[in-house]
């Protein structure tokens, strides 16, 4: 055994030290902080699209600003990591996220304190969508400085274990922000907290960022940076020496689509899409789907740790790749199977219930519309739009010119007629063949967490828990896989870019788009071809492209 062996052998097999644990909890816990501002944000876009808009627009248009918002949040988290990585490359890992969890934390606790539009008026959203710009760009330079600074630390041969810890924050951030609501709605009742409950999880918030600045502040800046910069071989230029040189730019365009693309739609599904299939689509409760999701989370997040040691063993591309293929292969079965327990009487209308929009072709357009702001007026429009707000599958049927538009329900006609008595019309014929009524008592309910324990509520969780389960594979080893692509001294700035496009663009645009598919098709589960296609993608790529780095010596990758 050579020394160089010996070494490796020896980190493997000791203990964390006290050092490290440090490097380990300050890092999660300030990225856990992170994500669940992000989050929170996102958990309450209902609410916040009442407060902050104004009261001409309708309700659905008012979510939908507060939506596009919380979208516009994941759209800057690559300049994020533009801003912050050429920062964290050039000045160092510890004091670059030490700005962006203080931009992040204090954006947070503004949006708690923000005016209404009732008060404010225009101000209310400009100074909301600002703050929002902010929180993204944060995240942005956050993950690659946490995810950097740990594996910097780590042993060689435990990068995939120290770093899996750091996996674990977004999940945590989520559930934490998931349970903080829960808490306050139940605490305050529903009432109060559309008027000011809402506003409590924002506010506490600043106590979770002055016990994660304060911790951050005792960390020594990563040993291979601070030793690199000793010696003045870092880099003067990280953007262009990480993008504008092929040899680097090409390693951050496989990492993209090799590994990030097909590990965001995974995870994005898993955790965010199943939530809006439950909500959008199986017209679950939000307090019941928020459960079912909470629960999966908890029973679920250890497993990041799990695959992020096995890493250290078998590799990181096995892994992430084993994952993106199961996931894709698995999808369909699991959300049907999810549609057959959340909502058993619309599964069988979906399976006996014909339902067709015969129309005049030149008056069926597109019904893409990712960010709902569109306005139909076209009658085939209204009509397939008013059948996919109610969940049903229909078909099409192209008839002569000049056909009027009619929806027609197994033997029912319902002939197309301007005005809300239209949408009546229709709810009253599908009910009337087999689809179920709103709060139809087939639909799963919790009325607490403990609910968890019947047939229906614990089969939901066990299928959300295997989405989870490959939510773990496909995250557990990228921070590792990722830093372990690029050299030290642009290893912030390269790393950060691929997994925030990834994330943020590939994964944060997927529930939007993937309803908007279901949309124009009237088929349910048709949306759920957005992540397999780009998860087959990622297999395929990263399978021929992306090479194993689980043996790398990062402090010789210079």
């Amino acid at each position: 055994m050579t020394m160089a062996t010996a070494t490796v052998a020896a980190d493997k097999a000791r203990p964390m030290t006290g050092d490290e644990k440090r490097v380990i909890f300050a890092s999660s816990l300030g990225t856990v902080f992170e994500w669940y501002d992000f989050y929170l944000y996102g958990s309450l876009a209902t609410v916040i699209g009442s407060q902050f808009f104004s009261s001409e627009f309708t309700q659905n248009t008012r979510n939908i600003f507060a939506l596009l918002a919380f979208a516009a949040g994941f759209l800057v988290r690559p300049f994020g990591a533009l801003v912050f990585g050429r920062l964290g490359d050039m000045i160092g890992r510890k004091y670059t996220f030490l700005v962006t969890i203080l931009i992040m934390g204090l954006s947070t606790f503004i949006v708690g304190l923000l005016p209404s539009y009732a008060t404010i008026g225009v101000a209310a959203p400009v100074i909301l969508i600002g703050l929002r710009l902010l929180q993204g760009l944060a995240l942005g330079g956050e993950y690659g400085g946490a995810a950097t600074y740990v594996a910097e630390h780590a042993p060689q041969g435990r990068r995939g274990f120290y770093t899996s810890w750091i996996q674990t924050t977004a999940t945590l951030g989520l559930f934490l922000s998931l349970l903080v609501i829960l808490f306050t709605r139940t605490a305050l009742g529903e009432p109060a907290f559309a008027a000011w409950g809402w506003r409590i999880p924002f506010l506490v918030s600043v106590l979770l960022l002055g016990v994660s600045v304060w911790i951050r502040m005792q960390l020594s800046e990563s040993p291979i940076f601070q030793k690199m910069k000793d010696e003045g071989k870092g880099s003067k230029a990280p953007i262009s020496e990480a993008f504008g040189n092929w040899q680097n730019g090409k390693i951050a365009l496989i990492a993209l689509f090799g590994l990030t693309a097909g590990q965001a739609v995974v995870w994005y599904t898993g955790q965010f899409y199943a939530l809006f299939f439950l909500t959008g689509i199986l017209k679950v409760d939000g307090y019941t789907a928020n459960l079912l999701i909470a629960w999966s989370l908890l029973l679920g997040t250890g497993f990041f740790v799990v695959f992020g040691a096995l890493s250290d063993k078998i590799g990181r591309k096995p892994i992430i790749l084993a994952g993106c293929l199961i996931a894709a292969l698995t999808f369909f079965p699991i959300f049907k199977q999810i549609t057959s327990l959340a909502n058993p009487t619309l599964e069988k209308a979906i399976e006996n219930v014909k339902v067709t929009v015969v129309s005049d072709p030149a008056v069926c357009g597109s019904l893409f519309d990712p960010v709902g702001i569109r306005q139909f007026t076209a009658p085939c429009d209204i009509a397939r739009r008013t059948l996919t707000g109610q969940s049903v599958k229909y078909a099409t049927e192209m008839a002569p010119a000049g056909t009027p538009t009619t929806i027609k329900i197994n033997d029912t006609s319902v002939p197309f007629v301007a005005g809300p008595d239209f949408a009546k019309n229709v709810a009253a014929a599908l009910q009337g063949a087999g689809y179920p009524k709103p709060g139809d008592a087939s639909i799963v309910k919790m009325s607490n967490p403990f609910d968890i324990f019947r047939a229906q509520t614990g089969g939901i969780v066990g299928l959300l828990f295997v989405l989870i389960i490959f939510v773990t594979m496909v995250y557990g080893p990228i921070a590792a896989a990722l830093v372990e692509l690029f050299p030290t001294r642009i290893r912030y700035t390269a790393m950060s870019l691929p997994y925030h496009i990834g994330n943020g663009w590939f994964g944060g645009l997927l529930p939007a788009t993937a309803l908007a598919m279901v949309a124009q098709t009237g088929d349910i589960y048709y949306g759920l071809w957005y992540p397999i296609g780009f998860a087959l993608m990622t297999f395929v790529i990263g399978l021929i492209f992306i090479p194993e780095t689980k043996d790398r010596d990062i402090y010789a990758n210079d």
